[in-house]
């Protein structure tokens, strides 16, 4: 059996924890829309303080529209339909890109005073502490990460959205600052038992399957700032005489040249498509193949409920996400689909969670 190692955490504490884990996955899940409406270059400026609040007069709303309409003239008049958009529909795309902000400034204060009122308290150890400052470091740089995302988008007239690559490192920073709390909770409401560092069978299957996890996020983080799912919204790759392997080898210029103005290449579009594919099909065997191990592996199931729980939480959740995934690939037509887009992108935060959670518990057990 485990043995107590550490003192334990102050159910208040555990909730608060937990409180900011929902927070943050509801702010990344609000970001997916802010990306899938076209909203992110609707703020043309970023004030901490004055920016907390949306313009309150019709003045400051036509000087917002116009702002809008210089630095991001490129998606005013590709998207939007150039001078046929009324201040309604702006309004819409305004909103989107200003809860998000809100919700980040409105995490950062709920973490802030329950934090001081818990440290003056004596209810948060060291090792606690110090690992809510790696989670600080991590909003931080997320927030530093948005900020150079968004001002990648205005000014340019080749760029229609923001920068995928951008999108990429604020979205990977984001799903590593979700992951890294959820394990702080996990440690701190199970802070009276001591991790194993022992080897098991299991271990090593699921540290592959979160790396490949995440790197599917990251291509799924392309996949959306690319738009890479509009040139081939098939399940089958290979449909229309082979016409995505065209796709593939049809850009002329160089790979470099390609990489950097992708939004005129096919041929990147459609190698993140079938990268983000792939990587599908290899976590999908990996996470059936760790199901299986744990069914085979009957001491585990009985001797530890967890680890069974989780292996049958992760298959579940993955068959989900691929239903979702095809539902997302198939409906882009003109548009990713906001709804299926979205859903898509919880789904492998929350697919990140079982995993988490399976690896976790899995190193509670001593051999």
């Amino acid at each position: 059996m485990n043995t107590p190692s550490q003192t334990s955490i102050p159910r208040i504490v555990i909730n608060w924890l937990f409180i900011g884990i929902v927070l943050i996955f509801v702010q990344v899940n609000i970001g997916g829309i802010t990306r899938l409406t076209d909203s992110g270059l609707s703020i043309t400026e970023w004030e901490i303080i004055e920016g907390t609040l949306p313009p309150l007069s019709a003045d400051a709303w036509d000087d917002a529209f116009e702002k809008y309409k210089t630095h991001a003239k490129k998606q005013y008049e590709s998207i939007h339909g150039g001078s046929v958009m009324t201040m309604s529909e702006f309004k819409i795309i305004y909103f989107w890109e200003w809860f998000h902000r809100f919700w980040a400034r409105s995490i950062g204060f709920i973490f802030l005073f329950p934090f001081l009122y818990f440290l003056k308290k004596g209810y948060l150890p060291s090792w606690l502490i110090k690992r809510l400052g790696i989670v600080v470091l991590f909003a931080a740089m997320a927030a530093t990460f948005g900020i150079i995302m968004v001002y990648s988008g205005f000014n340019d007239d080749t760029r229609t959205w923001v920068s995928a690559y951008k999108l990429l490192g604020h979205l990977s920073i984001a799903c590593l600052t979700f992951g890294y709390l959820y394990w702080t909770w996990l440690k701190a409401k199970y802070s009276n038992y001591t991790l194993s560092h022992q080897p098991t069978p299991l271990r090593p299957i699921l540290n592959v399957i979160i790396i490949i996890l995440l790197i599917q996020i990251g291509f799924g983080a392309l996949m959306a700032g690319m738009r890479a799912g509009l040139i081939h919204p098939y399940i089958s790759v290979f449909v229309k005489g082979d016409l995505f392997w065209e796709f593939l080898w049809s850009s002329s210029g160089s790979i470099s040249e390609n990489l950097v103005d992708y939004e005129k290449s096919v041929s990147v579009k459609a190698w993140v498509q079938l990268l983000h594919r792939f990587t599908a099909y290899l976590l999908s065997g990996l996470i059936i193949y760790y199901f299986i191990k744990v069914r085979r592996l009957k001491g585990y199931s009985h001797s530890y409920p967890h680890i069974s729980f989780g292996s049958q939480l992760m298959l579940a959740l993955l068959l989900i996400q691929v239903v979702l995934g095809i539902m997302t690939i198939v409906n882009c037509l003109g548009s990713i689909p906001l709804v299926y887009g979205v859903l898509h992108q919880a789904g492998a935060l929350i697919l990140l969670v079982s995993v988490l959670f399976s690896t976790f518990h899995l190193n509670r057990i001593h051999n």
